[in-house]
């Protein structure tokens, strides 16, 4: 039984979100992550980097990538910057982000992290056909 325990703390630690979140500058920070910023001012190059291991145990990337991603932003907007976009991919829970002033040069798809919501959506109503059909909605994302 001693030879658990040192799982206990372990797996507490990995359960961690460390405590990472997204600034008010951040917030204002879009990603760019396949958009062209050619058109935008380069405001520098920001480094970041997270725990990508806890001990023996490596953290879920998907959770590592999200808290460069954080860091870049809230970094990125003490540089003035309002678009980051990874100039790599992360490598030992290091990433090297390149920040810029785009303002609205990016279009109307420059939306946090590519993705705008449509302002409303109605329902479409398929045609009748032998007197039956079908009605689809949007879903209800969050």
């Amino acid at each position: 039984m001693s030879k658990t325990w040192w799982c206990v703390p372990v797996l507490a630690l990995s359960a961690c979100s460390w405590g990472i979140k997204l600034n008010d500058g951040g917030q204002r920070v879009h990603t760019a992550w396949n958009r062209d910023v050619s058109a935008c001012r380069f405001m520098g190059k920001v480094t970041v980097s997270v725990a990508d291991h806890v001990g023996p145990m490596s953290r879920n990337d998907i959770k590592v990538r999200d808290e460069l991603e954080i860091m870049a932003r809230n970094e990125a907007a003490e540089l003035s910057a309002d678009t980051v976009k990874p100039l790599g991919q992360p490598h030992d829970g290091e990433q090297a982000w390149g920040a810029y002033a785009c303002g609205s040069r990016l279009g109307p798809e420059s939306g946090r992290e590519g993705y705008r919501r449509p302002a409303a959506v109605e329902p479409v109503q398929a045609p009748a056909a032998d007197g039956g059909g079908f009605q689809s909605y949007p879903v209800k994302g969050g």
